[in-house]
């Protein structure tokens, strides 16, 4: 990779590895639906002047509904859960949580008419980070009903992250990706406007919470999905998907070190299980030394084109 290529690998891994954190700091003082409502609203202003300079949303008309879906699936529904779960469980917990996608990816795949055979190494991947997240749940990382709402929030969330690209890629996968992320982006902020307003803070919120949303919005997805651009073209899908196994590492280095949270063996050993699993589950049949396009940041895999899609956690 070229030197520009790594500064954005090594960018994209920090800047989707933060979002948990901030979002812990955000929920101090705001709710959940403010939140995940701020950073799409912020993200969607970046983007959707961009979108239209490049001209990629006048063809959006014949697919209105899968843009509909995508947002949905995308931001509306995993934004929220992550927003509203981080109220009971850690941020270090939350991120090794959401690592789960590319297992995900692998095993509902087939369903959007993606069939790749699973062989040992696949198998055996899926059922190491099944292990993993067996292991989060029951060793003291998740306690008592509300630990489990809030990760059961986050799988949830894990699942949306995992609908999301396959959606892309069987319905709107030739187009410019500009256009269907920012009208994405633009109908889940008129979606959440209600909750948001409903329940917005009745005093002025911190310059720490406002710091955050911005964040949120602006680095963690505006700017990543920029990235993730620019890393699909120059690097590659297969690639850019070992992204997938920095941001929990961010998170969880974040989480433990400056908010004080403690993972525990049970978190340590479904940190390592989680990660190996997405590796082995996501391996390229035709290379094995690396992960293969279902990965979660493969959602590029519609790439090679320049229109690719992407979201941040």
């Amino acid at each position: 990779m070229s030197t520009r290529a790594w500064l954005a690998f090594a960018a994209l891994g920090v800047i989707w590895g933060v979002p948990y954190f901030f979002i812990k700091l955000a929920l101090q003082e705001l709710s959940p639906w403010v939140v995940a409502w701020g950073r799409i609203t912020l993200a969607a202003l970046v983007l959707l002047p961009i979108a239209w300079r490049r001209g990629a949303l006048h063809a959006l008309g014949g697919h209105k509904l899968p843009i509909l879906a995508f947002g949905v699936i995308e931001f509306v529904m995993p934004f929220s859960a992550i927003s509203i779960g981080e109220r009971w469980i850690d941020s270090s917990v939350t991120g090794i949580l959401i690592a789960s996608v590319p297992l995900t990816v692998r095993v509902i795949a087939r369903f959007f008419g993606l069939h790749e055979p699973l062989g040992p190494w696949r198998l055996a991947g899926l059922v190491l980070g099944f292990l993993g997240v067996v292991s989060l749940l029951g060793f003291g990382s998740i306690e008592g009903p509300r630990g489990w709402a809030g990760a059961g929030c986050m799988l949830l969330a894990a699942i949306c992250y995992a609908v999301g690209p396959l959606v892309i890629r069987r319905y709107l996968g030739e187009l410019d990706s500009f256009g269907p992320i920012a009208a994405s982006l633009a109908v889940s902020s008129l979606a959440l406007l209600a909750p948001a307003l409903a329940t917005f803070p009745s005093h002025q919120p911190s310059t720490l919470a406002l710091a955050s949303i911005a964040i949120l919005g602006l680095a963690c997805t505006a700017v990543a999905m920029l990235l993730m651009f620019y890393l699909v073209r120059n690097a590659g899908p297969a690639r850019a998907s070992v992204i997938t196994y920095i941001n929990p590492a961010v998170a969880a280095l974040l989480g433990v070190t400056v908010l004080g949270e403690r993972l525990g063996v049970g978190g340590y050993l479904a940190f390592a299980l989680i990660l190996a699993g997405s590796w082995l589950a996501t391996r390229d049949r035709r290379d094995d030394s690396g992960p293969g396009p279902l990965s979660r940041s493969a959602r590029s895999d519609r790439s090679a084109a320049p229109g690719t899609a992407t979201s941040g956690s």
